[in-house]
């Protein structure tokens, strides 16, 4: 197979700016198998092989190793990448800007099947900048981890981006308001076109309500699916409501809300995955 050098080149220098992107800021690591590395080295031309060695060559800096990434990329990490730009320098909410130590974007895998929704950062997250940090984000990753995911294979974000501001004097978190959520949830409605999640799990009733822009009862939605703009969506308890009401009765609601979720995306379900938070005979 013949190769233009130069054309090689410009792919590399291309995929690389890509890579770095999604190591650095969506947390990825590219990996290659050995399929695509051979179908790699028997692409490129002569000029690329590897020299013999001289005793010169020795003493000279290592070139760095680029990885390769199977599959293509549909542009979205581009995209994503300039929304999450525009994300972090949002100054909507002058009362918000002014409070925060940093915007809190969301993490997890661009090309996630599953999109979990809190309602807003805490104080953990505004000074680490990453959202369910905290207990209720330790109990989340617990809930993420029985479902047989990573929160490295799911994305987590938040209706707001910023932490709520508190009174001069108070201490704690306070709930967004109608008018903050319906200002931030533009930026979350353009991450989850781009993301493209087959299922959204919104956590507690102010998630279900800033993504549907209207009140509700948790008691009316929980468990049920709903719709969002084409994709299936389940309200469920925030993880914050379980530290709260950490009864059997209410823990098995909330895994049940998630046996549906993941029969919603063709995920097998053990009999151990069927059985947790059930009373014993």
């Amino acid at each position: 197979m013949n190769a233009n050098p130069d054309a090689f080149q410009e792919a590399l220098e291309a995929t690389l700016p890509i890579l770095q992107s999604m190591t650095k800021n969506l947390r990825l690591k590219p990996k290659a198998t050995r399929t695509i590395l051979e179908n790699l080295k028997a692409s490129l031309p002569p000029s690329f092989e590897k020299p013999t060695e001289t005793a010169g060559d020795r003493h000279k800096t290592p070139q760095p190793v680029i990885p390769v990434i199977s599959g293509k990329d549909d542009g979205r990490l581009g995209k994503l990448e300039i929304l999450k730009k525009s994300i972090l320098t949002c100054t909507r909410c002058p009362h918000l800007v002014a409070s925060r130590t940093q915007v809190v974007y969301g993490v997890g895998n661009p090309y996630a099947a599953l999109l979990f929704v809190g309602e807003a950062p805490g104080e953990e997250e505004d000074l680490r900048g990453e959202p369910f940090i905290g207990k209720a984000g330790q109990l989340l990753t617990k809930i993420i981890g029985a479902m047989e995911y990573t929160r490295e294979d799911i994305f987590i974000a938040n209706i707001l981006k910023c932490r709520p501001d508190m009174p001069e004097g108070e201490s704690g978190n306070r709930k967004p308001k109608p008018a903050e959520m319906a200002t931030c949830l533009p930026w979350l409605t353009q991450q989850i076109e781009l993301i493209k999640p087959k299922v959204i799990v919104a956590l507690g009733l102010t998630a279900v309500e800033g993504l549907l822009g209207e009140p509700c009862t948790m008691r009316d939605v929980r468990g049920k699916w709903l719709d969002y703009h084409g994709v299936p969506l389940m309200p469920t308890y925030h993880p914050a409501y379980l530290l709260r009401n950490q009864t059997l009765a209410e823990k098995r609601k909330v895994w049940e809300d998630m046996l549906l979720v993941l029969e919603k995306l063709g995920r097998p379900i053990s009999a151990k995955q069927q059985g947790y938070f059930l009373e014993k005979a």
